[in-house]
């Protein structure tokens, strides 16, 4: 017997969507805000990449939720 995949309905997949690209939307903006202040304040120490950094790895295991890959570590 085949066993199926049951995905998350649509309007799950939409929302998790749009959180996605509201997140990634406000990480561009503060991150260029960012990259501005330091460029202005202190241009000899890149500061800035540490929140881009960080704030990217977030939003990195973002994707990885939109994508459903959690899937795999809770049996579903």
């Amino acid at each position: 017997m085949e066993e199926t995949r049951q995905h998350p309905p649509v309007d799950e997949q939409k929302r998790r969507l749009r959180g996605f690209l509201w997140h990634l939307a406000i990480y561009v903006v503060v991150s260029a805000a960012c990259v501005v202040i330091n460029l202005m304040v202190d241009p000899d120490t890149p500061w800035f990449v540490l929140p881009l950094v960080g704030w990217g790895s977030a939003l990195a295991l973002h994707v990885a939720y939109v994508m459903g890959l959690f899937k795999v570590f809770s049996g579903k």
